[in-house]
């Protein structure tokens, strides 16, 4: 993973006031917020894995969050982490501090989860790893900022008010950024990253589900492509 870093000031409203070390997780997230975007992976089988990795890296978005909705899973974290390490990869739709373990053990440098589950935040925050946990309503935020995190997945976005709710959270929460997910397609994607305290968009309209089952990888990596050049202006007005 190769990430261009920015001036550790400019990152400051992601933490909580005393997290003043340039650290590692900081790094990540500049990383991820440099892309803009964070592919949303369910492997159909492990030997989808590393082809798959291989065509988002190959596309501009050298990031995967695996999800653990199908046994591929874990075995296809273990073989990106070992044949494409330069795309970060991610843990998603994790339930349990167990399958959080899990997925560090395979590689995994951070976690997504679908909603805000104390258990694995907690122990994501004790164990200095990445977690972008799941809120939908302002009690999941505010308990996600109680934490000192200043970072969390809106989920599912567009079906509780999308880009208008967003919105509406910046005024009560000016100092928390989003990873909006569910809904997030190719259609709305400048709307979501346009606005100031969206981070990052997620989702899988970069890898279509159809040329994933035939194993079309030249299509994904067209598909990252085109979805990278929607983003890219809007990410670099917001760096100015």
């Amino acid at each position: 993973m190769t990430a261009t870093l920015i001036n550790p000031a400019e990152t400051d409203a992601l933490f909580a006031p005393d997290d003043n070390e340039y650290s590692e997780r900081q790094q990540q997230i500049e990383f991820i917020r440099s892309i803009g975007i964070v592919p949303l992976v369910t492997l159909n089988s492990p030997d989808e894995a590393v082809p798959l990795a291989r065509a988002l890296a190959k596309g501009g978005i050298p990031i995967a969050e695996v999800t653990f909705r199908s046994a591929a899973a874990l075995e296809g974290m273990r073989r990106i982490h070992a044949e494409v390490p330069e795309v970060m990869l991610i843990a998603g739709t994790v339930h349990s501090v167990d399958q959080a373990r899990r997925a560090v053990a395979a590689g995994c440098t951070g976690v997504v989860t679908p909603s805000f589950d104390e258990q694995v935040v907690d122990w994501c925050i004790g164990s200095d790893l990445l977690v972008m946990p799941g809120t939908a309503a302002p009690s999941d935020i505010e308990k996600a900022w109680d934490r000192g995190l200043r970072l969390a997945k809106f989920f599912p976005a567009e079906a509780y008010g999308g880009v208008k709710t967003l919105k509406a959270l910046s005024g009560p929460f000016s100092d928390m950024s989003f990873l909006p997910t569910g809904g997030v397609n190719l259609n709305n994607a400048r709307d979501y990253i346009s606005l100031p305290n969206v981070f990052a968009i997620g989702g899988s309209f970069p890898v279509p589900s159809k040329a994933q089952h035939e194993g079309d990888w030249d299509t994904i990596i067209k598909t990252c492509v085109t979805a990278r050049e929607l983003v890219a202006p809007i990410l670099a007005e917001k760096a100015e």
